[in-house]
């Protein structure tokens, strides 16, 4: 996403999945290294949950924004 747009639009469902996807990342590097840290398995699987619920919420929507969205993200197979 461009960084105006990212500004501008910060309670938009594409920005908290942007936001979500780069937590999740962030997450399961530290997971990786970190193999018996729990709570943050907990942690990561609710942030799961909710860019699941969101992305359910945007293809019903708006199906060309979600196929846009989960193309940039690369989380998707299409």
């Amino acid at each position: 996403m461009v960084k105006e747009e990212k500004e501008e639009n910060r309670g938009s469902v594409e920005f908290q999945v942007f936001s979500f996807t780069n937590k999740i990342r962030r997450l399961a590097s530290h997971l990786e290294l970190h193999k018996k840290d729990f709570s943050l398995e907990r942690g990561l699987r609710r942030l799961l949950g909710k860019r699941r619920l969101l992305l359910a919420y945007l293809a019903k929507k708006n199906r060309v924004h979600y196929k846009k969205l989960i193309g940039q993200l690369n989380i998707r197979l299409q």
